[in-house]
């Protein structure tokens, strides 16, 4: 990874570096935990079960293979979870892997598929305690953009997955103009309010759009893939824009 420019990644209002930036994601993740499915389903207007469930089936090959082993990255409470394993064999598969660092995220996860053949993991996305070369597929929903450094994140995604294993990485992004304008009216000043009332943290949905405005536009991030080594890098977007999936193969 190139050190001669500024680390691109999520950097909440008040923090300096990668360790402050990260800490204070944590805290925050673990603040909103309680209200947050409820939050996501309420702002979304529903739209992001319907995002979970179309990327799950873009890798619908791989996750079909009983042997595959996948990871749903930064997997929050698992809903994103929920829709992977809902399209693997429903007997003699690998367990699901749900890593996030959010404690709070995690175990109302491991809650709500409990009885499932999924294993939770509280762990660093940029400091994987997993086997180089290990997984064949990697997904990662709405949680990918919080990360501190995103070079150092595909880094650690690609150092994990086998040759010609895949990446997937659902996150919302800003649409075109002229539907630019008033998704940043939306999500600056409708969606805070709305976020923090059923939250109680306004401030944790004041930095989901900066954060989204942030992250790399999506071509630049493909670009970022392949950097990072991978192949095939593509983005298809979800609802004009607003959303979209990134994928691409590990080379």
């Amino acid at each position: 990874m190139s050190t001669s420019g500024p680390t691109l990644g999520a950097r909440p209002e008040g923090t300096a570096n990668n360790t402050e930036a990260a800490d204070a994601v944590q805290r925050m993740f673990d603040e909103i935990a309680p209200q947050y499915d409820r939050a996501n389903h309420v702002l979304s207007m529903g739209m992001d079960r319907v995002w979970w469930n179309r990327a799950a089936r873009r890798f619908d090959a791989t996750l079909k293979r009983p042997d595959a082993r996948v990871l749903d990255l930064c997997c929050g409470t698992g809903d994103m979870t929920a829709a992977l394993l809902a399209r693997r064999p429903a007997e003699n598969a690998q367990p699901l892997l749900a890593v996030d660092f959010s404690h709070e995220m995690i175990e109302r996860g491991r809650e709500k598929m409990r009885g499932k053949a999924v294993e939770f993991v509280e762990d660093d996305a940029l400091n994987l305690h997993i086997e180089d070369g290990s997984l064949d597929l990697v997904v990662s929903a709405f949680g990918f953009r919080n990360l501190a450094d995103y070079a150092a994140g595909l880094a650690e995604i690609r150092r994990v997955l086998k040759p010609g294993g895949e990446i997937g990485i659902l996150d919302f992004s800003m649409p075109p103009p002229p539907l630019d304008s008033a998704y940043r009216l939306y999500f600056r000043h409708v969606l805070p309010r709305i976020g923090g009332m059923i939250s109680g943290s306004t401030s944790s949905y004041e930095y989901l759009p900066e954060s989204v405005e942030r992250f790399p536009k999506p071509q630049a991030f493909c670009g970022m893939m392949r950097q990072a080594g991978f192949a095939d890098a593509a983005w298809k977007p979800y609802l004009f824009g607003i959303a979209g999936l990134w994928s691409a193969r590990a080379v």
